[in-house]
């Protein structure tokens, strides 16, 4: 009979002897247990070695990790002493029982395995997995690109209910500070923690041990502010600052125009740096709102071009409630400053009859009065009338360009304030939607 619980050796022999560790091998399709009563213990350990990819469409994580197997054959074991002092070998991993150990999650796993495994003379194999797994992970990219994903890999027996038992290997802790110094330069995604416990699966009447790590990963988002916030948050800082451009001298439409179509040149430009699946997020209503508030810039632009060319073009009267509402309330309210030459606009005064030719200043010319026993003059020279006349049709013409000057700038005032009005919301308005934008990533 063969006694499975000790190797034997030879006298100059290195090692246990072929043909007992051939007796081993025989029993490759058993469990390594000389009482079946008792489980097999199967520690883990891992070290995360690099993140690979994350699809956020098919939620897929791909990471590449070391994997790390102990377990205790009950078969392999010799006296060091009878065997020249050796205390550790590597035997080929086909001819021994290995545990089914594997990750619920994956859904394709390519592994290199180590096609050796090192046994001490106490029986206990350690085996080394490097492992390339493709898992399915909840992805949550509402922060994107301050997202932090948490993924679960859950490691378990296949097929083994209670004879083989799961455990880790080293502390959680410890697995974390290994991953993280390999993970240093890893590129887009940095390690936060690796957390674990160990629970039992229950199916019906049957158990499982597993043990579920929870792998934090966060993004770095430099490349993200680099590329996509910080041009987006240059570009609606110079429509702000288009503000300042004087409405009535330059064609500010056009200005701004032109920034809403290099705004959508650089969202089609940089649409292959934003998840697929990234609908609804801070980051996808953060460009579509700055789209949007564009072209309410442009079209309050529309407006006070309106106001002051098409309106004072036509040279009409301000309306008394526009006098009222705007260049009085709305002034006051914004704290409007009026230029020191010019005097706030009020509601003009039907001319009375006997105020026709008082109000027209230098432009005014009174023909003398004649004394009610003075002649006409009859011998008038033709020269002096005509002198006369042209001197009436000069002031009418120039009292005609004062009164065109006037209704000119009555109508540029009241853009003006418009235009001041408008900022002044059009900047509460962004930083309202900037702090709810802060606060939906933090």
């Amino acid at each position: 009979s063969v006694c499975y619980s000790i190797l034997s050796c030879k006298n100059g022999h290195s090692g246990p002897t072929h043909e007992s560790l051939q007796a081993v091998f025989d029993l490759q399709p058993f469990r390594p247990a000389i009482n079946l009563s008792n489980p097999t213990i199967a520690n883990i350990s891992f070290t995360l070695y690099a993140v690979l990819g994350v699809n956020e469409k098919t939620q897929i994580l791909t990471t590449f990790l070391w994997l790390r197997l102990y377990w205790h054959n009950e078969f392999l074991v010799w006296d060091p002493k009878e065997c020249d002092g050796v205390t550790k070998i590597s035997l080929p991993v086909k001819e021994l029982w290995l545990p089914d150990i594997i990750v619920y999650e994956v859904d394709d796993d390519v592994s290199q395995a180590c096609p050796y495994v090192y046994v001490n003379h106490t029986g206990h194999i350690r085996w080394d997995r490097m492992m390339r797994l493709v898992s399915s992970c909840n992805l949550e990219i509402f922060s994107f690109p301050f997202d932090v994903q948490n993924c679960t890999f859950t490691f378990g027996s296949y097929m083994h209910t209670r004879d083989v038992r799961v455990s880790p290997a080293l502390p959680f802790k410890e697995m974390s500070l290994n991953s993280k110094r390999y993970l240093e330069t890893s590129g887009e995604w940095e390690l936060v923690d690796i957390l674990g416990e160990t629970s039992i699966l229950k199916f019906g009447i049957d158990e499982w041990d597993i043990i579920t790590f929870w792998v934090v990963v966060k993004r770095s988002p430099v490349l993200y502010v680099v590329n996509l916030l910080i041009p987006s948050s240059f570009l609606m800082l110079i429509d702000i600052l288009s503000f300042y451009l004087p409405p009535h001298s330059v064609d500010r439409a056009s200005f701004k125009m032109t920034l809403i179509l290099g705004y959508t040149v650089f969202l089609l430009i940089m649409n292959d740096l934003l998840p697929s699946t990234a609908n609804g997020t801070p980051i996808i209503i953060y460009f579509s709102v700055c789209l949007a508030l564009m072209v309410i810039s442009l079209l309050e632009t529309v407006i006070i071009t309106n106001v002051l060319h098409h309106n004072s073009l036509k040279y009409r009267e301000v309306p008394k409630w526009v006098r009222v509402v705007v260049l009085k309330h709305i002034a006051n309210l914004i704290c409007y400053r009026w230029p020191e030459d010019i005097q706030l606009p009020s509601t003009p005064q039907k001319d009375k009859p006997g105020n026709s030719n008082g109000s027209s200043g230098p432009w005014i010319i009174q023909p003398a009065s004649r004394a009610p026993d003075q002649h006409p003059v009859t011998s008038a020279l033709p020269e002096l009338q005509q002198i006369c006349q042209y001197l009436a049709e000069l002031r009418a013409h120039l009292v005609s360009l004062q009164k065109e000057s006037q209704l000119l700038d009555q109508w540029c005032h009241v853009g003006y304030v418009l235009d001041f009005l408008l900022f002044r919301i059009y900047l509460l308005i962004i930083s309202c939607y900037a702090m709810v934008i802060v606060t939906m990533w933090c």
